[in-house]
């Protein structure tokens, strides 16, 4: 399980970047479910228009993100999709990292049966996937990072830097120039696969 210190650093661009090839995992109703992150985006606070506390905004739903790094942000996005996010930074500075895609590797059997879908490479892409895969609901917001529900763990996965791609966010147009800062990393390098478990 990583650090709580970890979640402190101020930079939440190397960070996104960093956690490709890190592992999320959740225990949810007792069922152990993990994955491979394989895209995230950087959301930069209240000087990036992207972000829910651009501007410093703080309202009932974005106050999680003012939180001391280290927790789960979880909203409802278009009113059907949950969205995980990790807080990062100190307590005051809404840094957040969205989780866009994982590649599943423990508790298969019970993401295809909350995805509803057999396993394929897309089974976690898109965030609203990686949520139901991983059993994540609104209830999880604000929840430690290093506690027993929601944690990220280094399984020392070797993802090269040429295999990590950098682009643009997705879905943020409306953050004009904002919207082309190279805050989305990926990876579509799946040779850690030999290491899924059911």
């Amino acid at each position: 399980m990583l650090k709580a210190s970890y979640y402190l650093n101020t930079d939440v661009v190397f960070l996104a970047k960093d956690l490709i090839g890190k592992t999320l995992c959740t225990r949810i109703n007792n069922k152990l479910t993990c994955g491979i992150i394989t895209e995230t985006e950087a959301y930069v606070g209240i000087i990036d228009k992207a972000s829910h506390a651009y501007g410093g905004r703080r309202t009932k739903r974005t106050e999680t993100m003012f939180s001391k790094g280290g927790v789960s942000y979880v909203y409802l996005c278009y009113g059907i999709h949950r969205l995980f996010n990790i807080v990062t930074n100190t307590k005051d500075i809404p840094h957040a990292i969205l989780i866009r895609a994982i590649y599943p590797t423990k508790g298969i059997e019970e993401i295809i049966k909350r995805r509803g879908l057999k396993f394929s490479n897309n089974l976690c892409v898109g965030p609203g996937k990686v949520s139901q895969a991983l059993g994540i609901d609104l209830i999880h917001n604000n929840l430690s990072l290093t506690g027993k529900e929601i944690w990220i763990q280094d399984d020392h996965i070797k993802i090269k830097e040429s295999d990590i791609k950098t682009g643009p966010r997705i879905g943020v147009d409306y953050a004009g120039e904002d919207a082309k800062l190279p805050y989305r990393f990926w990876t579509t390098n799946y040779n850690f696969k030999i290491n899924i478990q059911k």
